[in-house]
């Protein structure tokens, strides 16, 4: 099912992560699909199923918030997924307005950047790095400005080597990016990444089709780095005003751990004794 339609691939992917049991039907017999039928998501959620179908299928893209919630409630959608939902059905132009493929930071976010002394970065929607401090470089050499962290996690061993708990981060980007991107599915650069990464990893071929949806809220991050070993840092990601689709990513270890000791061991190892701490990449 194309993008063109993400309503009805959303909702089939979600119908088919649903089992019989999990909503009280009994599983009798051979089941020819995954999850329910979508007669069975029709009559849970007290619609016809002649109208499910059209939804599925694209040919009515307006269903009522009372509809929504019935199918969400069948579907157990939780509220990043329910939100996600209702991206899909809003009312967008035609012709909608491309955003550039790159943004410049603002002034203001590159100096607060600067001054950080953890590891730090600035990133678009699509994990675009287009700033970076020389913190978050000696954390990980994938975070540089023309890189891309989503990319690196599916295509760089030496980026997976940083995650012990690799599967756990990948899902988690994913989603992330499902739930940034909403119905904007014909950006170019959305279209490029998502492309490549298909190409070129089964795992994100797999994670995709779920259609996991997750708010990027802060997240402990369990990393293994090769000069310090392993370490936990929390990764925040905080909007920047003035610059839509931007945002600071800080990686912070919890004051007085051992983390924090380890985390200051890498910044006297990895940065130059005199001198700034941190540096400024700035995209050209």
């Amino acid at each position: 099912m194309s993008e063109s339609n993400a309503l009805g691939a959303y909702l089939r992917a979600r119908r088919e992560l649903v089992t019989p049991q999990q909503v009280g039907i009994p599983d009798i017999g051979v089941r020819r699909v995954p999850g329910l039928r979508r007669e069975e998501v029709a009559m849970l959620a007290g619609i016809s199923a002649d109208y499910y179908l059209r939804l599925e299928r694209g040919r009515d893209r307006k269903p009522s918030v009372q509809v929504l919630e019935a199918i969400a409630r069948v579907l157990q959608l939780d509220d990043d997924h329910f939100a996600h939902l209702l991206t899909l059905v809003a009312e967008v132009p035609r012709r909608r307005k491309r955003r550039p493929r790159k943004q410049t930071p603002p002034a203001g976010a590159l100096k607060l950047l600067d001054s950080l002394v953890q590891p730090a970065f600035i990133e678009d929607r699509y994990f675009d790095i287009l700033a970076v401090n020389r913190m978050a470089t000696a954390l990980s050499p994938g975070l540089a400005v023309g890189g891309n962290q989503l990319r690196d996690l599916f295509l760089d061993p030496a980026e997976q080597a940083l995650h012990p708990e690799w599967e756990n981060v990948t899902e988690c980007f994913v989603a992330n990016l499902r739930q940034s991107v909403g119905s904007n599915v014909d950006d170019p650069r959305f279209i490029e990444l998502t492309g490549e990464l298909s190409l070129a990893s089964a795992r994100f071929r797999q994670l995709w089709a779920r259609h996991e949806v997750r708010g990027q809220r802060g997240t402990p991050l369990r990393l293994d780095h090769p000069l310090v070993g392993e370490m936990v840092l929390n990764r925040e990601r905080l909007s920047i005003n003035g610059a839509e689709d931007l945002m600071l990513v800080v990686y912070h270890p919890d004051a007085g751990s051992s983390d924090a000791d380890k985390l200051a061991l890498l910044a006297s190892a990895a940065l130059p004794t005199s001198g700034a701490k941190t540096e400024v990449v700035r995209q050209a």
